[in-house]
């Protein structure tokens, strides 16, 4: 007997159909919305054609555009009929249809995953649809969060698959496949059979066909809600966390590059260590890479008691970098190659550099004031021309009006880190004296003289001048 037949032998109301549940779920969500392209994955089994007939057939619903996507795996000699029924179910029930096929066989369920999500993408993406839909439903959420429990996963993996993100939607997963089932038997629906779905050889196969019904057997007979409840529970948890970092990070972050972050380090030793354990870990992943429990440690432990000068390198050319009071996470990549720029001689001119991965824009000019993020002014009959615009070298010396000093010196006296050190570029004359430091010293070689024209030289990153 069934649920609804029971409530009526006891003179209740019917319970509301699947159809007009699934109908008040859209309705409730900022979703799918009138005139959405929907591009539906159809396996052929009884979850994503159910999906496909509530999407065409529901009164209620927005009007949509919907495209059935079949991907033919050819992991099983049956594969290609599946792809034809699929077919024949799109044209009898009115919908378009589109057929992707794997060029390689895939040698395990995760390529195979993979494989089939790639052609949605593409085929969401070619066709202009705004979504892409499946039909995954509460008891495949209720397996993926106890199959990533086990394998150690963290509090965003126990939140389990996300009904909707970015443009993949999942509206059946508030429901079990219970009433899936129910509803293919009420309205008629034949599906296919997949008889790799029975070998639990397959890791999630076990979890659905032993270790879950002997769960709700012998120990929680509620675990498939219990685990649901989980999951709704992690992401609420997430839900709170999104809406404070951004407080929490404008509090510690005090410069933020293409592939560079700088912390106030003393701000973020202040906060809770479960707080500092977040942050650290959101920031780290914004740069480029995700720490697991090991890495998150070490940043933990180097972000407390690291030494200034000394760095912690990570997957994915990630370093953590103390510079006095502040921590630097930086990732490695290609950088440009360094690139100098020669002054030839007092006049006016202008061009490029490349140092330390950046690129700046320098002008210069005869008696006249120039523009840039740093200035400076040198007496033309002073210099020892070429002027080179360069990078800093090893045993570099600038001349100031108490003696010579080691630029290395002059960084570390001015507390300028040891990442910027390498970024910031020097004024040096054919000698190879160095004549300016931009924002750092200029040297007391070849000062501006009253009454005589001046050579203005100016300097910015390039990318100030966009």
């Amino acid at each position: 007997m069934t649920d609804s037949s029971q409530r009526s032998s006891r003179g209740e109301a019917p319970a509301p159909s699947l159809a007009s549940r699934f109908s008040d779920h859209l309705r409730s969500r900022e979703g799918l919305a009138e005139g959405d392209g929907v591009l539906v994955a159809v396996s052929g089994g009884v979850d994503s054609v159910v999906l496909l007939h509530l999407l065409r057939f529901t009164p209620g619903l927005p009007a949509l555009r919907l495209r059935v996507a079949h991907f033919d795996h050819r992991m099983r000699p049956e594969s290609l009929s599946d792809a034809r029924w699929v077919q024949d179910l799109a044209s009898e029930w009115d919908v378009p249809f589109v057929l992707g096929t794997a060029s390689d066989v895939p040698g395990s369920e995760e390529e195979a995953r993979k494989a089939r999500y790639a052609f949605l993408s593409q085929t969401r993406e070619d066709g202009g649809e705004r979504w892409i839909v499946t039909g995954h439903h509460a008891d495949d959420q209720a397996e993926t969060v106890l199959f990533r429990a086990l394998r150690g996963t963290g509090l965003r993996g126990i939140g389990g698959i996300r009904e909707w993100r970015q443009s993949l939607a999942r509206p059946l997963l508030p429901f079990w496949r219970r009433e899936i089932e129910e509803y293919a038997e009420e309205v008629g629906i034949q599906a296919r059979h997949d008889p790799t779905n029975a070998d639990v050889t397959l890791a999630r196969n076990l979890l659905r066909h032993e270790i879950l019904p002997r769960l709700e057997e012998e120990l929680a007979p509620g675990a498939r809600r219990a685990l649901v409840r989980l999951a709704r529970l992690a992401r609420r948890n997430e839900r709170g966390w999104a809406s404070i970092l951004p407080r929490l990070l404008a509090e510690v972050v005090t410069e933020v590059g293409e592939s560079r972050i700088v912390l106030d380090r003393s701000e973020l030793l202040g906060y809770d260590s479960t707080v500092r354990e977040r942050v650290l870990r959101e920031l780290i992943r914004r740069v480029g890479t995700e720490l697991d429990e090991t890495g998150t440690r070490l940043v933990l432990e180097f972000t407390r008691s690291g030494a200034s000068g000394r760095s912690l390198n990570l997957p994915d050319g990630i370093t953590v970098s103390r510079e006095f009071e502040t921590l630097v996470l930086s990732r490695s990549e290609g950088t440009l190659a360094e690139r100098s720029l020669t002054i030839p001689t007092s006049g006016t001119g202008d061009g490029t550099l490349d140092v330390g991965g950046e690129r700046f824009r320098a002008a210069w000019t005869l008696g006249e004031e120039v523009s840039g993020t740093w200035t400076e002014s040198f007496s033309p009959g002073d210099l020892r021309y070429p002027l080179e615009l360069r990078g800093r070298l090893p045993g570099d010396r600038i001349q100031l009006s108490y003696g010579s000093k080691k630029l290395k010196k002059l960084f570390l006296e001015a507390r300028i880190p040891e990442s910027e050190r390498k970024r910031r570029p020097v004024l040096a004359d054919a000698r190879g004296f160095i004549l300016w430091v931009p924002g750092v010293e200029r040297s007391s070689l070849a000062p501006p003289r009253e009454g005589e024209e001046s050579l203005s030289v100016g300097l910015s990153h390039e990318r100030n001048d966009a």
